[in-house]
């Protein structure tokens, strides 16, 4: 008998070692005959398989980022309050809710200010809080009304910078064409709270048959903004004087409902508006592009940025597209109407500074992309994390 004849049977490995060692081939098999993606394409249909998950907060606490208007933020509102009290009205999420009474058709929105300094070159939480909640209502279209304001006061706060606030809240008011006809004042103790927060409550009246919606949005569109962007987040971070530096730099906070009633009257092709505040006009173009599956092309070049934005942004590592503004509107237009829009926006004092920045295509569906200055393309996801915490 020969030696291979005496050799002892070979052992097969146990079906799992099995299973793990074929995974390879399993993995070949199970995609043959499948049309082989490209980078950029795996890259894209991942993103889209993400976003279609449910939201799910996987944090055992809230951190800053909730607040920060970004990704974070998208989450804790549909996995909590989206969850627990979703309605066709919440469901839309736009800046403010339409609502009809009988033959009227109002618009409600609600604010809450907890910016950090409470006075800061350009304005203070006051203003802030008024111009905030008119501003959320004009870009519903809406001619705002009234307003409320709720005050929450930190024991030991002194009372003359309660007055300036309360002053500058009058002056921004009347400057809005609004009345603050309603609210609360409540004091915590001291330790408790960060001197003041604000609440306030919106009503307007829509007076024009516009529906002004992300998801109106279409290929061929133009985006528009105001002016240029990132002002007020940048002031704040210089105000808290953690770059040291000293600059002539001052918040944008404005109201805008009379610029976006000049925008409306002068272009019948607005599809939709929306401030720039938490998240900047990355998220807005963002929102955009998921609720109307669309792409949104912007030209960085196009973008109008003060040279001492650009140059903190740079510091910081912070791209001036997700700082907030809370004087500057961003809107999409009918493409035919693109320079009608840029000259109605450019006639208002507050839209000297307006420009027409990106398009909107139709591939790749749900995603922003940025032509940048070197000349490549970029996606634009919705912020991660709050670099700039507190600016509203």
């Amino acid at each position: 008998m020969s030696r291979q004849d005496t050799a002892p049977p070979e052992q097969s490995a146990p079906p799992s070692e099995q299973a793990q060692a074929n995974w390879a081939e399993e993995a070949v098999a199970e995609h043959a005959g499948a049309v082989a993606l490209t980078r950029e394409e795996q890259v894209l249909e991942r993103i889209d398989r993400a976003r279609r998950r449910k939201a799910r907060i996987k944090e055992p606490r809230i951190t800053m980022s909730h607040g920060a208007g970004g990704k974070a933020s998208r989450t804790l509102t549909e996995a909590i309050f989206l969850d627990a009290l979703g309605n066709p009205v919440l469901a839309e999420l736009e800046d403010a809710a339409s609502l009809t009474i009988g033959t009227a058709t109002l618009a409600f929105t609600t604010d809450s200010f907890v910016v950090s300094p409470l006075f800061f070159p350009g304005g203070n939480i006051g203003d802030l809080a008024v111009n905030g909640t008119v501003n959320d209502l004009a870009m519903s279209g809406a001619r705002p009304l009234y307003l409320s304001a709720g005050f929450i006061l930190e024991e030991g706060f002194p009372v003359d910078d309660l007055r300036t606030i309360v002053a500058s809240m009058a002056a921004a008011a009347q400057r809005a064409g609004v009345t603050v006809v309603t609210g609360d004042t409540k004091v915590v103790q001291r330790g408790k709270g960060d001197g003041c927060y604000i609440n306030t409550a919106g009503v307007g009246v829509l007076e024009r048959d516009v529906p002004l919606r992300a998801a109106s949005v279409q290929p061929g569109d133009a985006v528009l903004v105001s002016g240029p962007i990132g002002e007020h987040g940048v002031t704040i971070m210089l105000c808290r004087g953690e770059l040291d530096i000293e600059a002539d730099l001052e918040s944008d906070t404005a109201p805008l409902n009379e610029i976006a009633a000049a925008l409306l009257d002068a272009v019948p092709g607005v599809r939709m508006m929306r401030d720039a505040t938490r998240g900047g006009v990355a998220t807005i173009l963002n929102e955009i592009a998921v609720a109307s599956q669309v792409s949104v092309v912007v030209d960085e070049a196009a973008v109008p940025v003060h040279p001492i934005v650009n140059g903190a942004c740079e510091l910081l590592g912070i791209d001036p597209l997700y700082v907030a503004c809370e004087g500057r509107l961003v809107t999409v237009v009918a493409g035919d109407q693109a320079d009608a829009a840029l000259t109605a926006l450019q006639s208002h004092p507050l839209g000297a500074g307006a420009a027409i920045i990106g398009r909107v295509k139709d591939d790749p569906p749900g995603l922003v992309l940025l032509k940048t200055s070197f000349g490549g393309t970029r996606i634009v996801d919705l912020l991660v994390g709050d670099p700039l915490p507190r600016i509203c």
